[in-house]
């Protein structure tokens, strides 16, 4: 089957595990192919943050969990390992024209800003930058250091788009589910896909 688009989401250690699963969940209901990369760190907060237990051992158990979580299609989502070097996001021959980082801890957004590519995530930030391609970074730590702050100034100038999980009220959210939302659909918008979730500034919500 033919997907819509072809997203690579990573989930890194930084709180604020919700916006990433939220965002992945949205992504499978919209008909994207999603390459999705769990960091160690972030499988720890997601156990500590959400009721979801993720299998150990990663790869090809996180997707057939995963698949089966959110119901998506065959060939529809992809689970890479960090160490997986020949999966299509590590080259600039076969990635996405996408990528979305969400959320981004602080020691993600100093490797991409400096090159690091230690792992596939890192990797797949470079290619997306080298190759010019969209690069949403999703950064939720408070308050931001003269370090962050630098990092992020620095990666907005190489072509990526700092989007920080700063949630708006005016909304008026009932619940946490609609905060984790706004910042989902603002993602969504930067994405150029559509979004219900959240009506715009001076729409009325039907």
């Amino acid at each position: 089957m033919s997907h819509q688009k072809t997203i690579t989401l990573a989930i890194t250690g930084a709180s604020g595990a919700q916006y990433g699963l939220r965002l992945l969940q949205t992504l499978l209901v919209l008909d994207c192919r999603v390459y999705l990369l769990i960091s160690q760190a972030a499988e720890v907060v997601i156990a500590t943050e959400t009721d979801l237990v993720l299998p150990q051992q990663s790869g090809r158990e996180q997707e057939q969990f995963l698949c089966d979580h959110f119901s998506a299609r065959p060939g529809q989502l992809k689970v890479f390992s960090e160490k997986d070097w020949m999966a299509p996001v590590a080259s600039g021959s076969s990635s996405p024209h996408s990528m979305v980082i969400c959320p981004a801890s602080g020691g993600t957004l100093s490797a991409i800003a400096t090159g690091a590519s230690n792992n596939l995530i890192e990797r797949a930030a470079d290619v997306a930058l080298k190759e010019r391609r969209q690069l949403i970074l999703v950064p939720r730590e408070t308050p931001y250091s003269e370090i962050h702050l630098q990092n992020m100034l620095n990666l907005t100038r190489m072509g990526a788009v700092i989007l920080p999980a700063s949630p708006g009220f005016y909304h008026r959210p009932q619940s946490i589910d609609e905060l984790v939302d706004f910042v989902v659909a603002r993602i969504l918008d930067q994405l150029h896909l559509p979004q219900t979730a959240v009506p715009r500034w001076g729409e009325t919500e039907e």
